[in-house]
This record gives structure tokens, sequence and C-alpha cells, in this order.
């Protein structure tokens, strides 16, 4: 699904934040990954989302080698990706069936579409009850929950998350890990920028690590010390 050959990025002022890094995530699985401060995970994520490009080596993505795509192509392109940020961006202005109806809206699906994928969405991250609901009026974890909900509610191939738990509290930040695992069962590739490693192990997925721009570390899938199931039998049928 995501193949790195050989990434160098560099930013004015000749910071290397990314530095001959190969690497590839196979369709269908959940990665994290993880480093310090500065050690290239966001732009990373940045340069599969095509929000930044490589200065130099080959991203492709779903078999399309991201330097052919031009830039009034990558609206099309980022159709087929979910992203979630720390900051979950949510207008406080609209309820929380308008945020995650806005991408839909945007790319052109119909009011009877958006209508049944937002509610979709919000009944799979469990606030299907609270869709009239302003975002202010919700919990930090709530929040997140709805800003994954727009990630998901074109049902994307790829779902890109930077430190989604940042803000949130050891239990919130568990939950919020269970979700994208819901979405991860149903065949969505998803990369996950995280520094929590005692949460990333609970979860037993696939570990990259960075360091200074350069893959320092790879580990293999372990054993979850969360074995709670996620998705209940009759759900994929129900997303769709």
């Amino acid at each position: 699904m995501i193949h790195l050959e050989n990434v160098t990025k560099r930013f004015p002022g000749g910071q290397e934040a990314l530095s001959g890094l190969d690497l590839t995530v196979d369709k269908g699985e959940m990665v994290f990954v993880t480093g310090h401060s500065g050690a290239g995970k966001s732009t990373l994520l940045r340069l599969i989302a095509l929000i930044e490009r490589p200065s130099s080596g080959q991203v492709i993505v779903d078999g399309q080698n991201l330097r052919g795509v031009r830039r009034r192509k990558i609206p099309m392109y980022r159709r087929q990706i979910g992203m979630v940020f720390q900051d979950h961006k949510l207008l406080y202005d609209r309820s929380v069936a308008d945020n995650v109806a806005l991408p839909l809206i945007i790319a052109g699906a119909s009011p009877r579409e958006a209508a049944r994928r937002v509610r979709a969405s919000l009944e799979q991250v469990g606030l299907l009850h609270k869709e009239k609901r302003n975002p202010e009026t919700l919990s930090a974890g709530e929040q997140q929950r709805v800003g994954i909900a727009r990630a998901i509610a074109s049902r994307p191939k790829l779902l890109l998350a930077d430190e989604p738990t940042g803000n949130l509290d050891p239990d919130l930040s568990l939950e919020v890990m269970r979700v994208f695992r819901r979405f991860n069962e149903f065949g969505v590739t998803v990369l996950i920028a995280s520094h929590d490693i005692a949460l990333i192990d609970r979860l037993g997925c696939r570990r990259i690590e960075l360091e200074n721009g350069r893959l320092k570390q790879l580990q293999d899938d372990d054993e979850s010390i969360d074995d709670e199931p996620f998705l209940p039998q009759g759900e994929h049928d129900r997303w769709q």
C-alpha cells in the first residue's frame, strides 16, 4: 500500500527531516511510527498525504507514484486518504454531523449519501446519539472520535494519524486506539505517528522507529496484551 524508496526531505536552510528512507507498509496493515520530537514522523505522514513532496526518492501509494500527481489532482488523490491530527480542527459553529459531512460535501456527495455515510461513521465511533450536539459540549476523547469519523466517512483505503492521542489521558488514548483497530479490521491500512510506546505495545502492531530522519528499528508484530475483540460479527456489512 505504501512504498518509500530512498526518500529524503530537506527544508529551506538545509534541515534534513528524512534521509534515505526505505519503507513498506502492506495493504491492510496497522503500523506505528515512533521516535523523538523532530525524528521525522510528521514529515513522513505529510509526504504520504502530499502535503509535502520529497526532495529526492520515490513515494508510492497504492501503486501510484506521487511524483506524477500534479497540483490540481491532489484533492482527488486525497479522497482515498483519511487524516486525523492531534488538533482535530473541528468547527464549533457546526454540529457533530455537519463536521463529519463537510469533506463528503466538498467531494460532491449527494445530501442523501452524505447523511448515510455520516450516520454510519458516527455509529462506528459510538457517537451517533450525539450527532446534533455542538463539538464544544463533548469531552476531549469524544471530539477526537468525531475527527476520526470525519476521516473515515469517505471510506478511505488509507488512514493517517499524527499523534492522535497526544492530548488525551491513558484511558481515553486506549479508547481512541481501539477505534483505529476497529477500522483496520475493515481492511483499512492505518499508519499512526505516536510517541506512546506503552500504548503501542498493548496493541501488538508493527512499530517503525525513526531517529534523526533515518530508520532505526523495525519491530515485528508482538502478541497484544489487549485481546478484546474489536469487530462484532456482521459489522463489516453495516459499515459498507
